[in-house]
Protein backbone atom coordinates (compact mmCIF):
# COMPACT_ATOMS: atom_id res chain seq x y z
CA UNK A 1 0.00 0.00 0.00
CA UNK A 2 2.30 2.61 0.47
CA UNK A 3 4.91 1.89 -2.04
CA UNK A 4 1.41 2.58 -4.32
CA UNK A 5 1.44 5.68 -2.68
CA UNK A 6 4.65 6.67 -3.14
CA UNK A 7 4.23 5.57 -7.10
CA UNK A 8 1.27 8.17 -7.21
CA UNK A 9 3.25 10.71 -5.54
CA UNK A 10 6.12 10.45 -7.42
CA UNK A 11 4.31 10.72 -10.49
CA UNK A 12 1.88 13.19 -9.34
CA UNK A 13 4.72 15.49 -7.94
CA UNK A 14 7.60 14.62 -10.74
CA UNK A 15 6.76 13.11 -13.58
CA UNK A 16 3.55 15.17 -14.55
CA UNK A 17 4.93 18.59 -13.38
CA UNK A 18 8.24 17.44 -15.55
CA UNK A 19 6.36 16.00 -18.61
CA UNK A 20 3.37 18.58 -19.06
CA UNK A 21 4.69 21.53 -17.72
CA UNK A 22 8.19 21.69 -17.71
CA UNK A 23 8.77 20.24 -21.47
CA UNK A 24 5.37 19.61 -23.08
CA UNK A 25 3.83 16.25 -24.42
CA UNK A 26 2.51 16.32 -27.98
CA UNK A 27 0.56 13.10 -28.52
CA UNK A 28 -1.29 12.15 -31.80
CA UNK A 29 -3.82 9.17 -32.25
CA UNK A 30 -3.96 9.16 -28.47
CA UNK A 31 -7.39 7.60 -28.89
CA UNK A 32 -5.92 4.16 -30.12
CA UNK A 33 -3.83 3.96 -26.48
CA UNK A 34 -5.54 0.60 -25.17
CA UNK A 35 -8.07 1.90 -21.54
CA UNK A 36 -7.42 -0.98 -20.23
CA UNK A 37 -4.90 -4.38 -20.22
CA UNK A 38 -3.73 -7.02 -21.38
CA UNK A 39 -1.69 -4.79 -23.60
CA UNK A 40 2.15 -4.23 -25.18
CA UNK A 41 3.16 -0.79 -25.44
CA UNK A 42 6.68 -0.54 -27.91
CA UNK A 43 8.86 2.35 -28.59
CA UNK A 44 11.95 3.52 -29.91
CA UNK A 45 14.22 4.29 -27.30
CA UNK A 46 16.74 7.25 -27.19
CA UNK A 47 16.76 8.29 -23.55
CA UNK A 48 15.57 7.59 -19.94
CA UNK A 49 12.82 9.82 -20.49
CA UNK A 50 11.17 7.82 -22.70
CA UNK A 51 9.87 5.63 -20.02
CA UNK A 52 8.81 8.85 -18.37
CA UNK A 53 7.34 10.11 -21.57
CA UNK A 54 5.09 6.76 -21.65
CA UNK A 55 4.00 6.30 -18.22
CA UNK A 56 2.41 10.11 -18.22
CA UNK A 57 0.16 8.76 -21.10
CA UNK A 58 -1.79 6.69 -18.70
CA UNK A 59 -4.12 8.18 -15.96
CA UNK A 60 -2.99 7.85 -12.53
CA UNK A 61 -5.55 5.51 -11.45
CA UNK A 62 -3.91 3.14 -13.69
CA UNK A 63 -0.09 3.61 -13.23
CA UNK A 64 -0.03 0.40 -10.82
CA UNK A 65 -1.29 -1.42 -13.94
CA UNK A 66 1.53 -0.41 -15.69
CA UNK A 67 4.77 -2.01 -15.94
CA UNK A 68 8.20 -0.87 -18.04
CA UNK A 69 10.34 -3.87 -18.87
CA UNK A 70 13.88 -3.13 -18.12
CA UNK A 71 17.43 -4.70 -18.33
CA UNK A 72 18.07 -6.17 -14.25
CA UNK A 73 22.20 -5.94 -15.13
CA UNK A 74 21.06 -1.72 -15.32
CA UNK A 75 18.34 -1.33 -12.83
CA UNK A 76 18.78 -3.81 -10.35
CA UNK A 77 22.83 -2.80 -10.18
CA UNK A 78 22.82 -1.61 -6.49
CA UNK A 79 19.91 -1.72 -3.85
CA UNK A 80 18.99 1.87 -3.99
CA UNK A 81 18.50 1.71 -8.02
CA UNK A 82 16.65 -1.45 -7.39
CA UNK A 83 14.29 -0.25 -4.55
CA UNK A 84 13.12 2.73 -7.20
CA UNK A 85 12.87 0.92 -9.87
CA UNK A 86 10.51 -2.11 -8.79
CA UNK A 87 8.65 -0.30 -6.13
CA UNK A 88 8.18 3.19 -7.72
CA UNK A 89 9.48 3.16 -11.95
CA UNK A 90 7.07 0.02 -11.23
CA UNK A 91 9.34 -2.19 -13.49
CA UNK A 92 9.37 -6.26 -14.50
CA UNK A 93 12.98 -6.84 -14.68
CA UNK A 94 14.51 -9.50 -17.64
CA UNK A 95 18.20 -10.98 -17.79
CA UNK A 96 20.25 -9.94 -21.15
CA UNK A 97 22.46 -12.57 -20.10
CA UNK A 98 20.90 -15.99 -20.66
CA UNK A 99 20.90 -18.87 -19.00
CA UNK A 100 16.91 -18.74 -17.17
CA UNK A 101 14.42 -21.17 -18.73
CA UNK A 102 12.25 -18.46 -19.18
CA UNK A 103 13.30 -15.15 -19.01
CA UNK A 104 10.00 -13.47 -20.22
CA UNK A 105 8.00 -15.17 -17.20
CA UNK A 106 7.40 -12.50 -15.41
CA UNK A 107 5.67 -10.56 -18.21
CA UNK A 108 3.76 -13.06 -19.45
CA UNK A 109 2.78 -13.51 -15.59
CA UNK A 110 1.63 -9.66 -15.49
CA UNK A 111 -0.12 -10.13 -19.28
CA UNK A 112 -2.20 -13.08 -17.39
CA UNK A 113 -3.03 -10.49 -14.60
CA UNK A 114 -4.47 -7.80 -17.47
CA UNK A 115 -1.47 -5.65 -16.61
CA UNK A 116 0.14 -3.13 -19.45
CA UNK A 117 4.05 -3.51 -20.50
CA UNK A 118 6.31 -0.94 -21.89
CA UNK A 119 8.95 -2.12 -23.79
CA UNK A 120 12.01 -1.45 -26.20
CA UNK A 121 12.05 -4.10 -28.65
CA UNK A 122 15.86 -2.30 -29.46
CA UNK A 123 17.02 -3.50 -26.49
CA UNK A 124 18.60 -0.46 -24.68
CA UNK A 125 19.31 3.12 -25.92
CA UNK A 126 20.38 3.76 -29.45
CA UNK A 127 21.37 6.66 -31.74
CA UNK A 128 19.03 9.53 -31.64
CA UNK A 129 16.62 9.51 -33.85
CA UNK A 130 17.08 6.27 -35.83
CA UNK A 131 15.78 2.89 -34.97
CA UNK A 132 18.70 0.15 -34.26
CA UNK A 133 18.07 -3.52 -35.42
CA UNK A 134 15.07 -4.67 -33.26
CA UNK A 135 15.50 -7.98 -30.74
CA UNK A 136 12.98 -10.98 -31.28
CA UNK A 137 11.65 -10.95 -27.56
CA UNK A 138 8.77 -9.34 -28.34
CA UNK A 139 7.99 -11.66 -30.92
CA UNK A 140 8.80 -14.67 -28.38
CA UNK A 141 6.33 -12.63 -25.21
CA UNK A 142 3.56 -12.09 -28.05
CA UNK A 143 4.02 -16.25 -29.29
CA UNK A 144 3.01 -17.35 -25.80
CA UNK A 145 0.34 -14.45 -25.28
CA UNK A 146 -0.94 -14.23 -29.29
CA UNK A 147 -4.49 -12.58 -28.16
CA UNK A 148 -2.59 -9.63 -26.36
CA UNK A 149 -2.36 -6.44 -28.73
CA UNK A 150 0.96 -4.48 -29.61
CA UNK A 151 0.32 -1.03 -29.57
CA UNK A 152 3.82 0.67 -31.70
CA UNK A 153 4.25 4.33 -30.22
CA UNK A 154 7.40 6.48 -31.82
CA UNK A 155 9.13 9.69 -29.12
CA UNK A 156 10.66 12.34 -30.67
CA UNK A 157 12.59 14.70 -28.49
CA UNK A 158 13.46 12.70 -25.92
CA UNK A 159 17.10 12.11 -27.14
CA UNK A 160 17.41 16.07 -26.68
CA UNK A 161 15.60 16.83 -23.48
CA UNK A 162 17.56 13.65 -21.89
CA UNK A 163 20.95 12.94 -23.63
CA UNK A 164 23.32 11.01 -22.00
CA UNK A 165 24.64 11.90 -19.66
CA UNK A 166 22.40 14.76 -19.14
CA UNK A 167 21.24 15.23 -15.06
CA UNK A 168 18.39 17.77 -15.88
CA UNK A 169 15.59 17.88 -19.06
CA UNK A 170 15.81 20.68 -21.28
CA UNK A 171 12.49 22.26 -21.32
CA UNK A 172 12.17 20.74 -25.03
CA UNK A 173 8.72 19.46 -26.17
CA UNK A 174 8.46 15.58 -26.58
CA UNK A 175 5.93 14.18 -29.66
CA UNK A 176 4.35 10.80 -29.35
CA UNK A 177 2.91 9.46 -32.26
CA UNK A 178 0.28 6.09 -31.19
CA UNK A 179 -0.39 3.51 -33.81
CA UNK A 180 -2.17 0.92 -34.85
CA UNK A 181 -2.54 -2.29 -32.60
CA UNK A 182 -0.11 -5.20 -34.36
CA UNK A 183 -1.35 -8.93 -34.05
CA UNK A 184 0.90 -11.34 -33.72
CA UNK A 185 2.10 -13.73 -36.63
CA UNK A 186 4.07 -16.55 -36.21
CA UNK A 187 6.10 -16.00 -39.09
CA UNK A 188 9.22 -14.03 -36.59
CA UNK A 189 10.71 -12.72 -39.94
CA UNK A 190 7.16 -11.00 -41.16
CA UNK A 191 6.37 -10.02 -37.31
CA UNK A 192 9.81 -8.46 -36.93
CA UNK A 193 9.37 -7.07 -40.48
CA UNK A 194 5.99 -5.27 -40.11
CA UNK A 195 6.88 -4.03 -36.71
CA UNK A 196 10.07 -2.04 -37.93
CA UNK A 197 8.09 -1.23 -40.69
CA UNK A 198 5.07 0.59 -38.71
CA UNK A 199 7.60 1.96 -36.44
CA UNK A 200 9.27 3.83 -39.20
CA UNK A 201 6.34 4.84 -40.40
CA UNK A 202 5.21 6.54 -37.63
CA UNK A 203 8.86 8.26 -37.25
CA UNK A 204 7.73 9.53 -40.57
CA UNK A 205 4.83 11.43 -38.89
CA UNK A 206 6.05 12.38 -35.80
CA UNK A 207 6.98 15.99 -36.63
CA UNK A 208 7.19 19.03 -35.11
CA UNK A 209 8.81 22.29 -34.01
CA UNK A 210 11.10 21.90 -30.32
CA UNK A 211 11.30 25.03 -29.32
CA UNK A 212 8.80 26.22 -26.68
CA UNK A 213 9.02 29.85 -28.37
Amino acid sequence: MMTRILRLLFSLCIVWPVIWLWLGLRVKHRETLPKSGPAIVVANHNSHMDVFALLSLFPLCRQAEVHPVAAADYFLRNKWMAWFALNILNIIPISRKGGEANPLALCEQALREGKTLILFPEGSRGEPGKLSPLKSGLWHLSQSMPEVPIIPVWLRGTEQVMAKGNRIPLPLFIDVTIGDALSFNRDKKVFMDDLKHQLLALSQQTTGNNSHD
